[in-house]
This record gives structure tokens, sequence and C-alpha cells, in this order.
């Protein structure tokens, strides 16, 4: 049984697209990637996997129950991540965790004060009076003491700092080997290619490619700068070419032997070959998703 299978999942603002025609499964035990621009329809596909909204058109089911039908039943088992999260003003972060932990009828108190300890977050202080990264740890604690069977987490890391982000991703990597299936949501690439094992890219509310990380990074263009001078016009796999006096920079997808090959033959005072961010690697899929897409994105565990 999949965690999650979505099958055309369509989710319309009157005349405005959130997303469209989303198929994708996941399986049990994943650690599963959901990457996209903001607006790209990630935070619109895991509130209608939770019922928060309805869909549109298509259907999806977690752990087995339908998202429309099940929906209380589905909430008793995901821990649910949003993005930005918000609290009743006047409680206290234990006030907050406790109301959480009540609402699922579970005793989640053991749970928490580790989870409180390894995040360092002071339960004593009102909600009102947390930064941005404390509400966020409060959220964490929130979605992951009841111990579900599947995380939804959408744009995590926001606001933790780079230490907080690495306990996180720990915890998580924990949880994941003890059976957790994680869907994680994120515009940075790097928490992806760190983390998941398979991912799906999401442009414009729609599914542009699907595969496991290993195949989309290694079919991802690199950003290469250049201080100096160089004769690439025949080079094949260059893209968004710009030329300063300094040198070039420019996105390549080409063989990388050809490139240094050619580069050689130039005056080189500096070379830097690094990951585009990832809007770059959209568009690197976008221009090409024909081929690379995969649609529904299947684990291959039929």
């Amino acid at each position: 049984m999949e965690a999650v299978r979505i099958s055309d999942l369509t989710k319309y603002y009157g005349k405005i697209r959130g997303i469209e025609r989303v198929s994708l499964t996941v399986a049990k035990g994943e650690f599963f990637g959901f990457i996209g621009p903001n607006g790209a329809g990630k935070s619109t596909t895991i509130r209608t996997l939770l019922g928060l909204i309805r869909p549109t058109s298509g259907e999806a089911q977690i752990l087995g129950l339908d998202i429309e039908k099940d929906k209380e039943k589905i909430l008793a088992r995901v821990g649910y991540l949003p993005s930005e999260a918000v609290f009743y003003s006047g409680m206290r972060v234990r006030d907050v965790l406790k109301f959480s932990a009540d609402l699922r009828k579970k005793d989640c108190r053991k749970t928490a004060d580790q989870l409180c300890e390894r995040l360092q977050l002071d339960t004593s202080r009102k909600v009102e009076e947390l930064s941005f990264g404390n509400r966020k740890k409060t959220a964490i604690v929130c979605a992951l003491q009841h111990e579900p069977e599947l995380l939804l987490l959408d744009e995590p890391t926001s606001g933790l700092d780079p230490l907080m982000q690495k306990e996180f991703f720990e915890i998580l990597r924990e949880r994941n080997r003890e059976g957790t299936t994680i869907f994680l949501s994120s515009h940075i690439l790097s928490e992806i290619q760190r983390n998941c094992t398979r991912a799906a890219i999401i442009r414009e509310g729609q599914i542009i490619a699907c595969g496991s990380v290993e195949e989309l990074s290694r079919t991802s263009a690199r950003r290469i700068s250049i201080h100096g001078q160089a004769e690439i016009v025949d080079l094949e796999g260059v893209r968004d070419l710009q030329v300063s006096a300094e040198g070039l920079n420019f996105l390549y997808s080409g063989d990388m032997n050809r490139l240094l090959a050619v580069l050689a033959r130039g005056n080189i005072r500096d070379l830097s070959i690094s990951e585009p961010d990832l809007e770059e690697v959209f568009m690197h899929y976008y221009d090409a998703r024909v081929e690379r897409s995969c649609v529904p994105c299947s684990h291959g565990k039929e």
C-alpha cells in the first residue's frame, strides 16, 4: 500500500489555477521531496491532501484512505507542518503542545519533551513573544509529537538557523529509519538532494519531472562562471549566456570534458562550476519536459 496516491488532482480557485492534473505515488517508508518555486502549487497540493480545501476534480488517498470521505481518520495518522504557523494568542508553548496532543487524544509529553530539548524550545514562553524561528519549532513539535505514520512538511526549515536545520533533519532521518513516511515540500534543492530518495518537481501547478533524486540531479545543468576569455560559440549545451568585461557566465548541460577542453584553449584566470539555483533547474526541466517528465510519478512497487 502506498502512503500517498494522487490521480489527476486538480484545484481551481474560481478561474485561478492552483494545481492541474497532479498524479504521483509515494511508497510507505519513503523520504519524498516535492520541490517548486513559490506559487507552483506545493501548498495547494498538501492542503488538498489533508482535506483543508476540496479538490475541483481528481482523487487521492492517504494511507489507503480517501481524502474526502476519511478526512478525520487521515488527520489522526498524519503530522502536518504548515509553511507559516499561527497559534492562539495568550497561550504558552506548553499549552499549544498539550492542545495539539489532546486533539488526537494522546499523551505526547515524553516525546514532546525530547523534541523540545533537541530543538532548544522554551515551553514557558507565550506564543506572541516567539520569534519566527521559535514559532516554527513549536509547529515542528506539534507535527511530530504524536509519532504519525506520515509527515507532510511544507517549507519546514524557513526561520530555522543552520544548527537547528541540521538537528531537524537528523530527527527526520531517525523517524524515517523507524518507518515514518516523509513528504517534504521545499524550494531549496539542497535539502531534497541531501535527504530524499525520490522527488517530483512542480511548476505552474503541474508535475514536470519526477524520479530518483540521483536522476534529477544528474540531468541538471551547471552554472559556469569564467573570469577571463574563452571561445564557446560552437559549444553545445550552453544556455543563458551572459558576457561582461570580466568574463562569461552561463548554464551548461553538455559534456563536461568537452567544456574543459574548450576552456583550456582560452585565457582563463578563474573558473567556478556550481549547482544552479532552483529556478534554473526548473527551466532546465521545463525546456525538456516531454523527454524527462514521468507522470504519473510511480515508485515502481505496484
